[in-house]
């Protein structure tokens, strides 16, 4: 099919499904709030305890007969095609501890946002027509950068949206810490304490690889919080030569074993350099899908030494969120319930200087907070003798 045919045909099914839709009104305002809540992107151990803070702080405001709250199942799917589950404050109960969420996710990507669905249906009139049509005063949305991006989509057409900072990778502009992060990190040291003692007894260089595509807030933190050897992220690209180099020292200084931390995302030197299409051509050609594999082929050939890798994968977003972010998700909560209140709209709750702020999702969508290579915390781990592999 040509594009010109291709383009006809998806105006065609715009209006076919622009007709289809009821011209509809929010319901005029009332005692009554009406709240709708989804969690997009992916999973993390302080959903639920988020979202129990802000309908614990609502119901302390309203009282539990002025509040209505809509659950939208999926993430932005649930609000695309108007599969939500009518909830009380009897189903945030005992949810404080619990991983995942209550509501399901998946991941919805900006870029298709803006796309029909297999059907025709225009994604974005189609969530603005169910927020109306459920006379909703305002969607409370948690998740990550992509989430962001599509709750500004929904802010600049018109939609009362209030965000929560969710993602294990730490990585959201306008927030020191996002909730997940911290028990993330717990995982991740757990991973990297258990490698210590097989490292040590059979003198291997054992590779943990952390989660973390772009950003390496999670690997620095989990490789110092561990007593990592070595930590490579994607904001400092490394040196093959360098890291056999820390390898090698370790070994004259009598330390048969190393630890090294890497980030799923972490790059080369020469990769980095490439430029994007070039990367993506290399990748496809690549003998190892995973970074990991590729530094312990290459710190066996070089060093001689035997290594092994550890991939602790998803149990890094799994289980219950440890105490730090119990506490953060239900300040960052209780904080979304006053915003909602104030009719302050087109923020997201943040954490500054251990202060809840509201952030303008303008200042926030599309940006990422990566770690600077001058930062202190790198140099500070420098000192403890941490090689970034540089």
């Amino acid at each position: 099919m040509s594009d010109e045919k291709k383009a006809k045909k998806e105006e065609k099914a715009k209006k076919k499904e622009a007709a289809s839709l009821p011209s509809v009104k929010p319901n005029p305002k009332g005692n009554v709030k009406r709240i709708g809540m989804l969690t997009s992107g992916g999973d993390c151990q302080a959903l639920n305890a988020t979202m129990r803070g802000v309908v614990k702080s609502l119901v302390s405001i309203l009282g539990q007969d002025h509040l209505e709250i809509y659950g939208f199942l999926e993430g932005y799917k649930g609000l695309i095609y108007s599969n939500f589950r009518m909830l009380t404050s009897k189903d945030f109960s005992g949810i404080l501890t619990l991983g995942g969420t209550i509501l399901g996710t998946s991941r919805t990507p900006f870029k298709l946002m803006r796309e029909p669905d297999e059907n025709g249906l225009d994604k974005v009139e189609a969530m603005k027509h169910t927020y109306y049509k459920l006379g909703l005063d305002c969607l409370v949305i948690l998740g990550g950068n992509g989430t962001h991006k599509t709750a500004h989509l929904l802010s600049e057409e018109g939609l009362n949206v209030i965000t929560l900072p969710k993602t294990i990778d730490n990585d959201l502009w306008g927030t020191d810490i996002t909730f997940g992060f911290q028990s993330a990190v717990d995982i991740a040291t757990d991973a990297i304490d258990y490698i210590h003692t097989t490292a040590a007894s059979h003198s291997r260089v054992f590779i943990v690889e952390v989660m973390g595509h772009r950003v390496g807030w999670l690997t620095l933190n989990a490789g110092i919080a561990g007593g990592a050897d070595i930590v490579l992220i994607p904001e400092i690209p490394y040196d093959i030569e360098k890291v056999c180099e820390a390898i090698n020292k370790r070994k004259a200084r009598g330390h048969g074993f190393t630890i090294i931390a890497v980030a799923e995302g972490a790059i080369s030197k020469e990769d980095a350099a490439l430029s994007k299409k070039e990367l993506k051509a290399k990748q496809k050609k690549a003998k190892h899908t995973s970074v990991s594999f590729e530094l312990a082929e290459k710190i066996q050939e070089m060093t001689g030494q035997e290594v092994r890798i550890t991939i602790p994968g998803h149990m890094q977003r799994g289980g219950s969120p440890n105490a730090y972010d119990r506490v953060l998700s239900t300040r960052l909560g209780a904080a979304a319930a006053e915003a909602i209140m104030d009719e302050d709209y087109g923020c997201m709750i943040g954490i500054q200087e251990r202060e809840t702020v509201r952030v303008p999702l303008t200042e926030v969508a599309g940006k990422l907070k990566m770690i600077q290579p001058d930062a202190r915390i790198i140099r500070e781990a420098e000192l403890t003798g941490i090689s970034f592999g540089v």
